[in-house]
């Protein structure tokens, strides 16, 4: 570990200090209170122009109809077992091929980071979709800003473990701690972020607080929740899904109504909070996001990497 590396981190430490210390005193505020989970106040955002114009759904369906297995296996599990969850204090260690190695106070994070509001869709790789409003800033933000070295091809995830706070980890279900990854240049997209709320309030628990990736483009298991460690890498990292079940979660996940997952079609989706009986709409190259996203793979045969 390089001298000045062996602790947390602040964005002091890789900023110069008067721009650390203005930003900070504008933002630790709304920082700490994302962390600390309190909803008393709206959470200071900027809109943000990547912003779908679909109506989002509501915070009571977004909150209450996800999957987060750390929390159990059906879909009103996380919000049911959550509540014991400690999302405060939180830090985020950054390692791998990086200038600035080590671990990142949350809270300073926020300090130094413009929070936009991202309305995204959201499709499931379950065939059911949602429209939400997060909270959150580019991820390309925090890699630049540790520094990214020569050679790093691949950026890794890991969710906290808490066996004591998250009951489903005490289910061999899965191998945990749930790992997932990116391409560099998927990671480095502007439509990529780094969530710390949504309806401009802190994260709850059950969506992923305090932190959480959202890669709109792809199904959702790739957008891990709780994420305690970002690494980068020169080999393409070990990710869950894929790992417990190669043929029907691949490394890449694009959404692609024209791949079908092996148990169910891909060609069109049910929008939550339609009702029982609503009417199916069409699935969406790339989640709708194929006009920024498709250069990405240009010549990859994205049926063979699903």
């Amino acid at each position: 570990m390089r001298k000045g590396f062996d602790g947390n981190l602040r964005w002091s430490d890789v900023t110069p200090k008067a721009q650390w210390m203005n930003r900070r005193s504008l933002m630790l505020g709304a920082g700490a209170a994302m962390v600390a989970g309190s909803a008393a106040a709206k959470i200071p955002t900027v809109p943000s122009a990547f912003s779908t114009g679909a109506a989002p759904n509501t915070l009571e369906e977004i909150t209450s109809y996800n999957n987060f297995y750390e929390f159990g296996t059906g879909k009103e599990d996380p919000m049911r077992n959550s509540q014991a969850f400690e999302p405060d204090p939180w830090s985020v260690k950054i390692d791998g091929l990086v200038d600035k190695p080590g671990s990142y106070d949350l809270v300073d994070i926020l300090g130094r980071v413009t929070l936009e509001e991202r309305i995204y869709r959201f499709r499931c790789v379950e065939a059911w979709s949602m429209v939400v409003p997060w909270v959150g800033f580019e991820l390309a933000t925090l890699l630049n800003r540790v520094g990214v070295r020569p050679g790093a091809k691949f950026v890794a995830f890991e969710t906290v473990v808490r066996p004591e706070q998250m009951p489903g980890q005490r289910s061999p279900l899965l191998d945990w701690p749930y790992r997932e990854g990116l391409r560099l240049d998927e990671a480095m997209h502007p439509l990529t972020i780094l969530a710390t709320g949504l309806y401009g309030e802190p994260m709850p628990k059950q969506n992923g607080a305090p932190i959480r990736l959202v890669v709109p483009w792809k199904y959702g298991f790739k957008s891990i929740k709780s994420i305690v460690r970002i690494s980068l890498t020169d080999t393409m990292p070990v990710t869950t899904w894929n790992t417990m079940n190669r043929r029907e979660y691949g490394f890449y996940s694009n959404v692609n109504p024209e791949v079908d997952h092996p148990r169910w079609s891909q060609t069109s989706e049910r929008r939550v909070g339609g009702g029982l009986f609503a009417k199916r709409v069409d699935t969406q190259m790339f989640n709708g996001y194929g006009e920024q996203v498709a250069h990405l793979y240009a010549g990859q045969d994205l049926a063979k990497d699903y």
